[in-house]
C-alpha cells in the first residue's frame, strides 16, 4: 500500500525475539510474506573490551613498523654516541679487551701479553703470558782492558753460569675498586692470577785462552773448566747465540697481585700502569751464578707500562 508517497505496510502479526542487546522483529502480512528487522543495541562492558584489544593491536603494529633495521652508518653513529656517554660517565664497560706490556723487575726485565673477558661490569677474567729474564742481584758486568782498549772485546758477568728465563702462563681476575668518574679520570683494578712457571736455563759461555794449547775457547762452567772459566784468562763473553740449543727446563707454580691505573681518555684504549708482586717456586733450584746462590724461590716487585685496546 503507498501512502502519502511512501510504502506502508499493512501488519497482520508481529513478534519479538532479542538477547543481549540484539533484538529482531518479524512482521507478517496478509499474503503470507515475512519481513524481519534487526536492531542492535551494543552491550557497554563488550564495547570497552573490543576497543582495547584494537588499541592495542594498533600499538604493537606502530612498534613494529618503528623498528626498523639500523643502517651500517646508523649503527656506526649509535654505537659512538655511546662510547661518548660512556667516556663521559667514565665507566669501562666492554666484552673483551686486548693488552700488551712492558715491565721492569727487581730481577730482571719482560714483556707480556694479556687476554680479557668480562663477566660482569665489576669482574673480567684475565689469561696472561709473562716471558721474562731474570738476573742475580751480585751480578756485575766487566769489560776485559787486557789490549788497552775498553771497546773491543765482548763484555762478560764474571761468575755467570747460566741466563735464566721465565714464561709464566695464568689465569685470573681483574676487580674495579674505582670507576674513571668521567673521561679524564683513573680507574683503579685489583688483580690477582697463578699459574703454571716455566724455567728456562741456558749456559753462559766465556772465551778464554786456554794456558796448557795457548789457544782461544768457548766454555761453559763445569767442574772440569772451573778453574778457566773463573780464572785470569777471560778473553769476553761468548755472545748471546750460545747455548740455546743447551737449554734445561724447570717446572713450577707463580702467584701474582697488582694494581692496575688506567688513565685512558677513551674506554676502546687501554693506556696504564701496573704495580704488582708475583712469587714463584720451582721444584728444582735454579743456578745462575756459581757458589752456593742456587735457590727454588723468586719474589719480585715489577712496573709495567700498559697499552691495548677493548671492545
Amino acid at each position: 500500500m503507498i501512502i502519502g508517497g511512501g510504502v506502508g505496510l499493512q501488519q497482520r502479526t508481529t513478534g519479538q525475539v532479542g538477547t543481549k542487546g540484539t533484538q529482531l522483529t518479524y512482521i507478517l502480512n496478509g499474503r503470507g510474506h515475512e519481513l524481519v528487522f534487526c536492531k542492535f543495541t551494543p552491550d557497554p562492558l563488550h564495547m570497552r573490551t573490543v576497543w582495547l584489544i584494537l588499541f592495542l593491536f594498533l600499538g604493537c603494529l606502530s612498534t613494529a613498523w618503528a623498528q626498523k633495521p639500523l643502517t651500517k652508518k646508523e649503527a656506526q653513529k649509535q654505537r659512538i654516541n655511546q662510547l661518548i656517554r660512556q667516556a663521559e660517565e667514565g665507566t669501562l664497560v666492554y666484552n673483551h679487551h686486548h693488552i700488551f706490556g712492558i715491565q721492569v723487575r727487581s730481577l730482571g726485565y719482560g714483556m707480556f701479553y694479556e687476554y680479557g673477558r668480562m663477566k660482569n661490569q665489576r669482574k673480567t677474567n684475565i689469561f696472561r703470558l709473562d716471558l721474562t729474564e731474570i738476573k742475580d742481584r751480585k751480578e756485575d758486568k766487566v769489560q776485559n782492558t787486557a789490549n788497552g782498549f775498553i771497546f773491543f772485546g765482548n763484555p762478560y758477568i764474571y761468575g755467570k753460569v747460566n741466563n735464566f728465563y721465565q714464561a709464566n702462563l695464568g689465569v685470573g681476575q681483574q676487580v674495579v675498586l674505582g670507576q674513571k668518574g668521567n673521561k679524564n679520570g683513573v680507574s683503579v683494578t685489583g688483580i690477582y692470577s697463578g699459574g703454571l712457571a716455566i724455567g728456562l736455563l741456558r749456559p753462559y759461555y766465556l772465551q778464554v785462552i786456554d794456558p796448557v794449547t795457548n789457544q782461544e775457547k768457548f766454555i761453559t762452567y763445569s767442574s772440569a773448566d772451573s778453574a778457566l772459566f773463573l780464572g785470569n784468562t777471560i778473553l769476553g763473553g761468548g755472545g748471546i747465540s750460545k747455548g740455546w740449543n743447551e737449554m734445561k727446563f724447570r717446572p713450577g707454580l707463580f702467584a701474582r697481585t697488582a694494581l692496575r691505573f688506567d688513565y685512558g681518555r677513551f674506554n676502546e684504549a687501554v693506556s696504564g700502569i701496573e704495580l704488582g708482586v708475583t712469587a714463584e717456586y720451582y721444584t728444582k733450584k735454579i743456578s745462575i751464578l756459581a757458589g752456593p746462590h742456587d735457590r727454588q724461590f723468586f719474589f719480585q716487585g715489577y712496573i709495567a707500562l700498559l697499552f691495548g685496546r677493548r671492545k
